[in-house]
């Protein structure tokens, strides 16, 4: 009987241990606070342009309507796991982020936190976004807050059982998520070190064009390489030298700029709505995203 009730008291004790840890490896961690001197409301006019970097209309905008800056949500999002649905980040105080800090932005940029403390489903982009500027977060929030407040309220996310868990996710971050970590390749050279920034940070371009394993993360071997759109229905194309070597960092700079292409073709699908981003930047920061692909390790495109 001793040796049992042992037995059943170590057993309790690991379940206990397991749990805790499991409770610790798993919380939202919110690196920000609401009153850090380093997090006041930035220029509105350089968020701007971090607000086409960041490619945000594409997924924010309302779908079904002309205007970019629309920004209501409610783009579905076909993946493995089931249908995500953009959400709301107009200035409305109840069905948007009006009521949001710029510490709130940070923390969904950077940390992928929400402000209720939940982690956000990687589907959306921090695991670029993490490596951000300040800078560009207090100017990104000046900016959204000059928009027009809109009151839709997307729809909720569509997903398995399982994976309505949202304190799952922290297992994701645990497994693949580095908080500030970033994937540039510097190399001292200012205008190629602005392109790492604007491609691996801001334009989160691997999200698009790389493979990615059974748990929705991307794999490092497949960076820019190309891999099945999360909707199952095309492929992004391999944008290492491997897949556009013989394009130009000038063929590159104007498919950034009006979507054409080297072989007198233009970009389609969602190539196209990203154009319309990158058109609204300044030239010198396409020519620093050009030159930073053209630098890129050439990869094997991987089997679709």
């Amino acid at each position: 009987m001793m040796k049992g009730a042992r037995l059943l008291s170590i057993a309790v004790a690991a379940i206990v241990i397991a749990s805790s840890t499991t409770w610790l490896l798993t919380r939202p961690h919110a690196p920000f606070s609401a009153d850090d001197p380093r997090l006041t409301p930035g220029d509105a006019e350089r968020g701007r342009l971090v607000f086409a970097a960041g490619d945000c209309a594409s997924c924010h905008a309302s779908p079904g309507q002309p205007d970019r800056l629309k920004l209501g949500g409610d783009l579905a999002l076909a993946s493995p796991f089931g249908t995500f649905r953009t959400p709301n980040i107009s200035p409305d105080r109840e069905a948007g982020i009006g009521s949001w800090s710029v510490a709130d932005l940070a923390n969904a940029l950077i940390a992928g936190v929400s402000p209720a403390k939940q982690h956000y489903y990687p589907v959306f982009p921090y695991a670029s976004y993490t490596a951000m500027n300040l800078d560009d977060v207090r100017d990104l929030y000046a900016f959204l807050r000059t928009l027009a407040p809109v009151a839709d309220r997307p729809q909720p996310h569509d997903l398995a059982l399982l994976f309505r868990i949202r304190r799952f996710v922290g297992f994701w971050k645990f497994l693949f998520f580095s908080e500030g970590r970033s994937e540039e390749i510097l190399n001292g050279d200012p205008v190629h070190d602005r392109g790492a920034y604007l491609v691996e940070v801001l334009g989160h371009c691997a999200e698009c064009h790389s493979s990615r394993n059974a748990f929705g993360a991307i794999e490092p071997k497949t960076r820019f390489a190309g891999g099945v759109s999360s909707e199952g229905v095309g492929f992004n194309p391999n944008i290492t030298p491997e897949g556009i070597g013989r394009w130009s960092e000038n063929d590159i700079v104007e498919m950034l700029r009006s979507g054409k292409t080297p072989d007198h073709g233009y970009v389609g699908w969602s190539m196209a709505d990203v154009v319309r981003n990158t058109a609204e930047l300044h030239e010198p920061d396409r020519i620093a995203i050009a030159r930073y692909l053209k630098s890129l390790p050439p990869r094997a495109t991987p089997h679709p």
